[in-house]
């Protein structure tokens, strides 16, 4: 994965190792880990694993799970990306991972970062990057049945609730759009790829 996103506000940037650090700061809080196993499982080798995970995503795909950042400077914010459905989970590839054949797009952000509309903004990039850049013909998103603030990104998109059923061992809400389905917002995209910057203002 050798591209940066930049949206109106954000760089959204491969991961490297030495995010780690940043990243496990957020994982451990309670509020950011809820929907992602809880605080518990967010010890510092599981942190770890998960960053070497999304390093693995980007060398058999060129895309993946990465950090955000604010275009104005700072350190990581949060994270998202698209991976394969249950890429990685418990340190495996799944079994159903190329049966699925499912991509899907996720989205998290350090608490201080909430409720700035940075989820939806980070997530349409993605969406995007997605459906022009690699093609996909469709784009799932899965979230625990109670995280309304996940569902709300999703729906805002234009993403439709398909299914309930279980991924990433507990029982989650399925929305997805389809390449067709998908229209750009009305906002700011670029994206900067190996020297070849690509996209608009808007």
């Amino acid at each position: 994965m050798n591209y940066n996103i930049e949206t109106e506000r954000l760089l959204l940037r491969p991961f490297t190792l030495d995010d780690l650090p940043a990243h496990l700061r957020m994982r451990v809080k309670e509020e950011v880990s809820r929907y992602l196993g809880g605080a518990a499982l967010q010890t510092p080798q599981f942190v770890a694993e998960r960053l070497q995970q999304y390093l693995e995503c980007y060398r058999r795909h060129n895309f993946g799970v990465a950090a955000a950042t604010e275009k104005s400077g700072g350190e990581m914010i949060g994270w998202g990306g698209l991976q394969p459905l249950e890429f990685g989970w418990n340190g495996l590839k799944p079994a159903n991972e190329e049966a699925s054949g499912e991509i899907e797009v996720g989205y998290s952000f350090d608490t201080p970062y909430w409720g700035k509309g940075y989820a939806t903004e980070m997530a349409a990039a993605w969406l995007r990057y997605g459906f022009e850049e690699i093609g996909l013909a469709r784009i799932v998103a899965v979230a625990s049945p109670e995280n309304k603030g996940s569902r709300h990104v999703m729906e805002k998109l234009g993403l439709s609730y398909e299914t309930t059923e279980q991924h990433y061992g507990s029982e989650c809400v399925v929305y997805a759009i389809s390449r067709d389905e998908f229209k750009p917002r009305d906002s700011f995209y670029r994206l900067h790829d190996s020297g070849r910057t690509k996209g608009e203002d808007r």
